[in-house]
């Protein structure tokens, strides 16, 4: 497979045969043609299905097509080279990840001026980020081979270049800046010295790259890793002198779709639409052999043994990603105690029983198998990722559930591990206590089910929780964990606002927003940040809720109501005499849409198509009654029983 794995994008199943008439029926789909160019991208595409699809996507947005459930993002783009491709190859293979993209190219050669200027076109756009494609073409950099002063003097220049541009950007427009690190050409000047010698060309692009990597971490910011993709397929592979003599192309034509997969990962990630779920088939899978004829003496996972050790890899990446917080789930066609033998017996296996969140081991299709999954983890199934040796099982999951990633996988185990690895799926761009804790949380949570299941009383239930809510003011502490919680949650959110991290901090001072982190622990562990609420005063005594967010992990623990207590708790205190809820319907928030109601809001006025307007008044409200009483510590609120409330405030918020 070689790098034919990367450049050919082989996790993916090739286009159907019939892919011309099926995009010819997706252009006469009308609200449906969403869904279809999804599924349509879900493929190896070549130049031309990706300009069929980018150009069907551009003829039904100009017919005034909603394109739901796909999620809008504008992309400004400011490069040294030609981006013409590019942007075409960017729409298409957006659609895979349930992106409608709009690309807003910046002047050709002029990517410093724009950046600068707060009316050139990119900044005027008002894009959610702007991808800064500058190739190591765009500077003005000279080799100095032996001279350290030259090689800093260099290296500072190119990384204040970036720099000035990343502040530009932030003040003229407030994008998310995606900087690409750079690439360094295959040729090199003294051979394997060039690496450790100062002023070689290879040294100063090492040493700009480390400068972008240190500007960007800690910041809403990003980095595309340009210069590893790039040693990935081989230097040689990547750049064409051929190509950007004929065209200032920046790398060669064949790798423009897997240029355009990682941007759009990216992309997918600033919208929270990174998988967090793996689910794993079992035998050929996790294990060579079939566990219920070969019995577990005979299954190969052993080290020292080729076979054996291709499996193993695939357990070692599983648990590689359930440290980072991706959860982990079974779905096997299997007697249920035979498939748990190994994990309980095997001394060569790696993943154990503990390590795994929902565990299906049946006779049940697999579609309906990770369903089951999917609702036990309170998690969509745009979130599942399902990994199995078997074509026609991942086929049949694909057409009945076609919201879920299944990476195709090669003939050879060994590659297994890499395949899995090279899709991208769980793309991140941050990285939080919470994430590493999330498997946890969802296995955690998958007990609570359990527990629920069991008892025949729902009250009797939450009061065995033994259940702790925190209440507070956003803050630095929690701004990336809000910014994150605010791009992925789609189901329980009331209006799916995107923020990012900057216009969070903006939210955060100012004071004529009132604003709430709430954190969940019980006794089965904690839950972490699972609501968000942002309310803002467009006139005096009116406090309008412009975002209400809450994790699906805690559906059904009666959250809302002791957020509306807290709420109505503060609005009073403050003089405000309505709060204004605002839904706005989704083809993914529907469990929502009583919401409001529930809660004791009314409708003024008549209702609208776009976004339905609720109002309580905070002078008569009846609080919600809670499954148990609960205190507020900064309210003087009655004593809990079996649910606390903590308010918790700092100085100099926004309370």
């Amino acid at each position: 497979m070689g790098d034919g794995l990367y450049s050919r994008l082989a996790w993916l199943p090739h286009p159907p045969k019939d892919f011309v008439a099926r995009c010819h029926a997706a252009s006469r789909a009308g609200e449906e043609i969403g869904n279809q160019l999804r599924v349509l991208a879900s493929c190896v595409l070549d130049q031309n299905q990706m300009v069929r699809l980018a150009k069907l996507q551009s003829d039904a947005r100009a017919k005034g097509a909603t394109l739901k459930p796909l999620v809008p993002f504008r992309l400004g783009i400011l490069s040294n080279s030609t981006l013409d491709f590019i942007g075409t190859a960017l729409v298409a293979t957006a659609l895979r990840y349930g992106i409608a993209l709009e690309v807003v190219p910046g002047s050709y050669g002029q990517f410093y001026q724009d950046a600068l200027t707060p009316h050139s076109p990119v900044n005027r756009a008002a894009p959610d980020a702007i991808l800064l494609a500058i190739d190591h073409r765009g500077f003005p950099l000279q080799s100095s081979p032996g001279d350290l002063k030259a090689t800093q003097s260099s290296v500072q220049s190119a990384v204040e270049l970036l720099q000035s541009m990343r502040q530009a950007v932030k003040r003229n427009s407030k994008a998310v800046c995606i900087l690409q690190t750079l690439a360094p050409p295959p040729e090199t000047l003294f051979g394997s010295l060039d690496g450790i010698l100062p002023g070689s060309f290879l040294q100063i692009l090492n040493r700009i790259n480390s400068g972008i990597a240190e500007a960007v971490f800690g910041t809403e910011d990003v980095v595309l890793d340009v210069a590893h993709l790039a040693s990935t397929v081989g230097l040689a592979n990547w750049h064409s002198p051929r190509d950007w003599n004929l065209g200032r192309f920046p790398f060669s034509d064949d790798i423009l779709p897997l240029y355009a997969d990682h941007v759009c990962r990216i992309i997918a990630a600033l919208r929270g639409k990174s998988r967090r779920c793996l689910i794993l088939d079992l035998d050929d899978t996790l294990w060579g052999g079939v566990i219920g004829d070969d019995g577990i003496e005979g299954i190969q996972i052993a080290q020292g043994d080729p076979t054996g050790e291709a499996f193993l890899a695939v357990q070692r990446l599983a648990l590689d990603l359930r440290a980072r917080g991706i959860v982990l789930a079974v779905c096997s066609k299997n007697e249920d105690a035979n498939a748990r033998l190994p994990f309980r017996s095997h001394p060569e296996m790696l993943l154990r029983e503990s390590h795994i969140a929902i565990f299906q081991a049946n006779w049940r299709d697999k579609p309906s198998n990770i369903k089951k999954i999917a609702g036990e983890l309170s998690l969509g199934l745009e979130s599942m990722v399902f990994l199995d040796d078997n074509p026609v099982e991942r086929d049949a999951v694909r057409q009945a559930l076609p919201e879920v990633a299944v990476p195709e996988l090669p003939d050879d185990p060994s590659l297994y591990a890499r395949t899995l690895s090279a899709a991208g799926y769980f793309e991140s761009v941050v990285f939080s206590k919470e994430d590493i804790a999330r498997a946890d949380f969802y296995q955690d949570n998958a007990r609570r089910v359990a527990l629920q299941q069991e008892s025949g009383d729902p009250e009797s239930y939450l009061r065995s929780l033994d259940m702790q809510i925190t209440f507070q003011s956003f803050d630095e502490l929690g701004r990336a964990r809000i910014t994150q919680l605010i791009n992925k949650s789609n189901q329980f959110n009331l209006t799916t606002r995107r923020y990012s991290e900057s216009q969070i901090a903006d939210i955060e001072h100012d004071p004529a927003c009132f604003s709430r982190q709430i954190r969940l622990s019980d006794r089965f562990g904690d839950n972490g940040m699972i609501s968000v609420v942002i309310c803002r005063e467009p006139s005096a005594g009116i406090w309008e809720i412009d975002t209400w967010l809450m994790s699906c992990r805690v559906l059904g623990r009666r959250v809302e109501d002791m957020v509306l207590r807290n709420l109505l708790e503060h609005a009073r205190k403050r003089g405000i005499h309505t709060l204004r809820g605002i839904y706005i319907p989704t083809d993914r928030n529907s469990i929502v849409v009583n919401h409001y109601d529930r809660l004791g809001f009314t409708q003024p006025s008549q209702e609208e198509k776009q976004r339905r307007i609720y109002e309580l008044d905070v002078a008569s409200a009846a609080v919600p009654d809670a499954p148990m009483k609960m205190r507020c510590l900064c309210c003087e609120s009655a004593p809990s029983q079996g649910f606390q409330m903590v308010v918790l405030t700092r100085q100099g918020s926004n309370l």
